[in-house]
């Protein structure tokens, strides 16, 4: 069971590079809503956005995803580089 949820989570995952800041996630889209983000960095420090989030006081965990980095998955996912099928 743990191999198929390990599977689940990460089969699909492709690495990405914000467009913005150049910092590295994987993504998965699992649908045109769904999107799977995994950090391979602490998102806190790697991405400027965030960091300067977090040093106004904003936990790490509350932090939502940085509208660029976002913006460059849309603009991967629009170009064919991520597809809604995992």
């Amino acid at each position: 069971m743990l191999a198929e949820r390990d599977e689940f989570l990460t089969s699909g995952l492709r690495p990405l590079s914000c467009r913005s800041c150049g910092t590295r996630v994987l993504v998965k889209k699992n649908s045109p809503q769904h999107t799977s983000i995994q950090w391979t960095t602490d998102a806190a420090t790697s991405c400027p956005v965030l960091a300067e989030r977090a040093a106004g006081g904003v936990h790490p965990a509350l932090l939502d995803t940085c509208e660029r980095l976002s913006e460059s998955i849309a603009e991967a996912a629009c170009e064919g580089w991520l597809t809604g099928d995992g």
